[in-house]
């Protein structure tokens, strides 16, 4: 109902080119842009301009830390200062465009093989050629490294190459802050940096690493050990001589420890013969602490979807009481979980 003489929406390049971890926000950032488009449409101002970086403090990267913008740096997203800024401010302004993305590309970033880039950026620059001179150093490759190395310098090699990765993922200065066996989850590795180390592994060693990659080998040792089973470091193992093979009767075998929790009331060996000697039946009644509606949930039809037609069965009493400090496990998260999970 106003006659306007602007209609400028901030948005960000998420909601454009996409980013890890941030669905739901590139999701309310695209809305910005389409909703700029439909009242252009309309002949109706509108600009959305869908910002990168700022390299100066702002809502987004004051919470950024030095490997965050190392990492978007690689992605091929340079900061703009607050000058640089007020031009493309300017510049949009003027371009009648009812959407663009305000942001500052690194185009040598973009030719880079290893780089994390969103599929539009990857084509807006134009691939490296390859000569023959450059396929030259590739014969043998990480492989033909470690042939002349001794078992013991190939693990030190390799050893040595995934720390200083990792080191390069969390931004420490040097491979020496990454130690050998500590875990890479207790280094401060989620989701989003493993997946980072796992494909500039895969540019260093040339193997097709999976996205589990420290999951599965969560040491910075282990991985290594890996690298050197794929890469040829390790020999075919020797034939192994015959192991004598015990008997039963070679020793006596001792039960050092019993447990169990069952239907019943069962929470220990003592309580479980106490329920066979007395002839009890673990069979209970559903139990009215599982946050079941059980009005609902009972129908005589069997082949009805969704219910039960019994209403007895052999439950677990206490069935929140697991110790969630073995399992490591939060108390805020115990409360919130389904034990049945």
């Amino acid at each position: 109902d106003h006659d306007l003489a602007a209609f400028v929406v901030y948005s960000s390049a998420a909601g454009t080119l996409g980013n890890a971890g941030q669905a739901n926000y590139a999701a309310a950032n695209a809305f910005l842009d389409a909703f700029a488009q439909w009242r252009h449409a309309r002949h109706l101002p509108a600009t959305s301009l869908a910002w990168g970086l700022w390299s100066d403090t702002s809502t987004l990267t004051a919470t950024m830390d030095a490997a965050d913008v190392r990492r978007t740096r690689r992605a091929g997203v340079l900061g703009m200062d607050n000058a640089e800024a007020l031009r493309v401010f300017d510049t949009g302004l003027r371009s009648g465009l009812p959407a663009l993305v305000a942001a500052k590309v690194d185009v040598t970033a973009l030719r880079a093989p290893d780089a994390e880039l969103s599929p539009l950026l990857r084509g807006l620059a134009r691939p490296a050629r390859r000569t023959a001179r450059a396929a030259a150093p590739a014969v043998g490759g990480l492989s033909g490294q470690l042939a002349g190395l001794s078992p013991t310098g190939q693990r030190e090699f390799l050893l040595n190459l995934v720390r200083a990765e990792a080191a390069v993922v969390l931004g420490h200065t040097g491979p020496e802050a990454i130690e050998p066996t500590v875990a890479f989850k207790e280094m401060g590795f989620d989701s989003l940096t493993a997946v980072e180390l796992r494909n500039r592994l895969n540019s260093t060693t040339g193997l097709r690493l999976p996205a589990t990659l420290l999951f599965d080998h969560p040491t910075p040792a282990l991985l290594a050990e890996l690298f050197r089973a794929e890469l040829g470091g390790d020999p075919a193992p020797a034939k192994a001589a015959p192991v004598p093979v015990r008997t039963a009767a070679d020793e006596p075998i001792a039960v050092v420890a019993m447990s169990c929790r069952l239907p019943g009331g069962v929470t220990d060996p003592d309580g479980l013969w106490d329920l066979l000697l007395g002839e009890r039946d673990g069979i209970t009644d559903f139990p009215r602490d599982r946050g079941w509606d059980l009005e609902a949930l009972y129908d005589a039809d069997p082949d009805h979807s969704g219910t039960s037609y019994v209403l007895r069965g052999g439950f677990l009493e206490d069935a929140a009481g697991f110790d969630a400090d073995f399992f490591g496990i939060s108390p805020r998260e115990a409360l919130a979980m389904d034990p049945q999970q």
